[in-house]
């Protein structure tokens, strides 16, 4: 802490100053106090003053700078006195000054290394007025209050403070020890009326007794909570030794840890389990439970207690039972039905328990998540599922790590703490919709999970021990496999649910969504009657999808509408009887206007009479549905030329396209429109290459007439991205349609990808281009020849009405599309 010094009165200071900058608080006249010097700059002005007449300016600097100049300095400063000089190892010295007098700068003779300025020195303006006398016993009275409460002021501090008999010196040592911020120091500096500096040092002091106030409010309420920690501490153990004597239940902890250690023996551990579980009982044994890490260990230890770590028993599962209940719970999906039996019956015949991975691809709404439950029910084990679409962390997969906040195991292990099963059915839904963040690749986490070779040593990042979760047998679900990764992709046997036709659609209703959806509106089968025509209607103008999903909604909007009426005719008869049949009446008299009970149903839209049976038919559906969504006209047809008919695959199952062309006349050019891929785009070039070439050489169209029509080739449903080679030949069909001017066979689809010499190369999704096909009621497909080994794993039921025809070259198709 700085003290006070005795200034010479003759002291004589210099017209120029050697100026050293101040990168903390200004220094106030009348101090003796140590500095510390580092910058080289600054170190040479204080030897050139040592070895001079010990004098120097400081000035503060109003912005950090590491080479101060003139103009980065406060103008007003202290002049001071080198006492002493120590040099120091690293290069800088500390010295030891007493500060003389105020000075302002005049004109700066050097701005920078070294800064020299010409000053004038300023003094103070005196006041020996009563009010300066009264200042000063304020301060002295106000500041000794401080210090008796703050150990920092020294003894030797106080007496400097009672020994100044100048007013001025006596703010000016004040302002100094005081804990102000540094520009309020320098306005006080500046400040050369004694009175004005007195009371701005005196308001000063106010705001730090204000501060000590709440300082020692504060440590009170501290010492008060220590104070009241310690009681309850030992007022706890008392507790304890009295409940001990008595033979009682020491503690929750205790019972906590004898729980623990119950369970832990039954599961008789080894190796590295045995030695990290017994590490962390004996930590949750010496830990206070008041701790947080007492919480974080007890939770740890409940998962483990809580896992399935014993080996499961022999699968014992009766196959017949198991087709059985397939067939039961499914109706159709024939091939998919004989691969899960055949799936089964090699684990029954190897009598093993190892976990399975089956991936089951389809559009939504075809039975994939129901068809796992069935699975499950067969072999007789338990069922947990959960879905990874939209998945961007690998935690959810591999758990926290116990080091951060609400860590938690992942899907897996709270799976199995679940069931607490070892050998469970684990369903995984939409492995084809995860994400990449930076928190990670759930899918990469996945394939350790999914891995026959690694997943009987898994190892959750919570855990953090060696789990076997190879018993569990693994049912993943996608819509398309495009967006799964291969290495993922590798580890599963991949089954293909494709869409159901309309009289699939038909059965299944009949025999799942009917019952279920009247059961959910309230309403007996009794009730509600569909006819097979009712229910083709629904199928083909409301539901046109591949799964059911629609169809069930559409039949649970047509029972609540139904259940509305039944409850509203019954409400009217109710209140028909109440009022012997006359009518609603206010306090038991006819309203002037009140409608009879027919009028009543009839405002309500309720027919008279309304049946406690419904018999469904068109005008019923259309009544209760709005117009169908797809009308029978909207059945994609090519009626003209420049048009042809293909099939898509997509995520939601097969749909048909349809190729529109046209030709204005003009300059010529080629226009492509509907929202096409790049891939497309190269097939519609193909397309257009070919339809010249043939144009030419087999149907003798002269190279004038393209020269003098643009042709525009458009794909309805323009705001539906599409892409993929397999529409080269329908692109190619339609545009030789509109050159020889002739539409295309009926009922006619086609699909295949054509190459620039005329071939027609296989293509993928058959099975789902072959239902689109059949609810487009198409009675002829032409196929890529390379394609007709895929035709095997098409059911009869959905080839039945169609006749295929594999082609090689393009002008197959064009024999077929557009016969001579």
């Amino acid at each position: 802490m700085p003290e006070q010094s005795v200034v010479p009165i003759d002291q004589i200071l210099p017209p120029k100053l050697s100026l050293v900058a101040l990168m903390g608080r200004p220094i106030f006249p009348g101090i003796f106090t140590p500095i510390m010097i580092g910058n080289p700059a600054d170190v040479k002005v204080i030897d050139d003053a040592v070895a001079g007449d010990g004098l120097i300016g400081l000035l503060m600097l109003m912005n950090e700078t590491e080479t101060p100049a003139v103009g980065d300095l406060y103008k007003v400063g202290t002049a001071a006195k080198i006492v002493k000089k120590i040099n120091l190892p690293d290069g800088g010295v500390n010295i030891f000054i007493s500060t003389l007098k105020r000075f302002r700068i005049k004109k700066a003779l050097n701005p920078a290394n070294p800064i020299v300025a010409a000053v004038a020195y300023l003094e103070d303006e005196e006041d020996n007025t009563s009010e300066v006398k009264a200042l000063t016993r304020a301060l002295i009275s106000e500041m000794k209050q401080i210090s008796e409460n703050n150990p920092l002021f020294s003894e030797e501090m106080r007496l400097n403070m009672i020994n100044i008999d100048h007013p001025g010196k006596i703010a000016d040592f004040i302002a100094s020890i005081l804990n102000i911020d540094k520009t309020e120091q320098q306005k006080i500096l500046e400040v050369l009326n004694v009175r004005k500096r007195m009371e701005q040092v005196l308001v000063f002091i106010k705001k730090e007794q204000e501060l000590l106030r709440i300082q020692k409010r504060i440590q009170k309420e501290i010492n008060e909570k220590i104070e009241k920690s310690q009681r309850d501490y030992f007022l706890k153990e008392e507790l304890k030794a009295i409940k001990t004597e008595l033979g009682m239940t020491t503690d929750a902890k205790s019972s906590e840890y004898q729980r623990f250690k119950e369970k832990i023996d039954v599961f008789k551990f080894e190796g590295e389990v045995k030695e990290a579980v017994e590490q962390e009982l004996e930590k949750l044994n010496l830990m206070d439970p008041n701790s947080a890490e007492f919480t974080v260990t007890r939770n740890y230890l409940d998962v483990i207690v809580n896992l399935p770590w014993n080996n499961p028993e022999p699968e014992n599962f009766d196959l017949t039972c198991a087709r059985n209940i397939l067939e039961k719970d499914h109706y159709g999906l024939k091939d998919v039905k004989i691969r899960i039996v055949e799936y089964l019956a090699v684990r029954k015949l190897r009598r093993d328990t190892k976990g399975s991975i089956i991936c089951l691809v389809g559009p939504p709404g075809v039975g994939k998540t129901s068809l796992g439950k069935s699975v499950a029910r067969a072999l007789g084990k338990q069922f947990f599922r959960f879905s990874v679409g939209g998945m961007r962390d690998e935690a959810e997969i591999k758990g926290h790590r116990r080091t951060y906040i609400g860590a938690m195991p992942g899907k897996i292990i709270q799976g199995l703490k679940i069931v607490k099963n070892k050998a469970p059915v684990f369903m995984i839904d939409e492995i084809d919709k995860m994400g990449v963040s930076f928190q990670g690749d759930p899918a990469s986490a996945l394939l350790e999970v999914l891995d026959p070779e690694q997943n009987s040593s898994f190892r959750d990042h919570y855990l953090d021990l060696p789990f076997d979760i190879s018993h569990i047998f693994f049912i993943v679900t996608a819509n398309t496999l495009d967006t799964i990764p291969p290495p993922l992709l590798d580890r599963m046997e991949i089954i293909q649910l494709p869409g159901y036709i309309d009289q699939e659609k038909i059965e299944i209703a009949k025999r799942y969504l009917i019952p279920k959806s009247l059961e959910k509106s309230g309403l007996k089968k009794t009730q509600v009657k569909y006819s097979q025509q009712s229910l083709l209607h629904i199928a083909n103008g409301y539901a046109r999808e591949a799964g059911v999903r629609n169809f069930e909604k559409n039949l649970d909007k047509i029972h609540r509408k139904l259940a509305k009426q039944i409850v509203e005719s019954e409400e009217i008869k109710a209140g028909s009887k109440t009022d012997g049949g006359e009518g609603p009446k206010v306090n038991g008299a006819l309203t002037e206007n009140s409608p009879a009970p027919n009028k009543a149903a009839a405002a309500a839209g309720i027919p008279p009479g309304t049946p406690a049976k419904f018999t469904i038919d068109k005008k019923l559906i259309e009544k209760h549905l709005g117009k169908p969504l797809f009308p029978e006209e909207v059945l994609k047809r090519a009626d003209r030329p420049g048009m042809s008919v293909g099939l898509a695959w997509t995520s939601m199952g097969g749909d048909t396209l349809v190729i529109e062309a046209i030709s204005v006349a003009g300059k010529e050019g080629f226009t492509l429109t509907g929202k096409m891929g790049d891939t497309m785009k190269e097939s519609a070039a193909i397309a257009m290459t070919l339809a010249r070439k043939l144009g030419a050489e087999r149907y003798g169209i002269d190279t004038v007439w393209f020269e003098k029509n643009h042709i525009h080739l458009h794909i309805p449903e323009g705001a539906t991205p599409k892409d993929g080679p397999s529409a080269g030949i329908t692109m190619a069909t339609a545009l030789l349609s509109l050159i020889r001017n002739r539409v295309i066979t009926d009922k006619l689809v086609m699909t295949g990808e054509l190459s620039l010499t005329g071939q027609v190369l296989p293509i993928g999704g058959l099975k789902e281009k072959t239902i689109a096909a059949q609810r487009n009621k198409a009675r002829h497909i032409i196929i890529p020849k390379q394609n007709l080994r895929d035709l095997d794993e098409i059911p009869d039921h959905v080839k039945k009405g169609i006749e295929f025809h594999p082609v090689e070259r393009f002008e197959e198709v064009l024999a077929l599309a557009l016969p001579d």
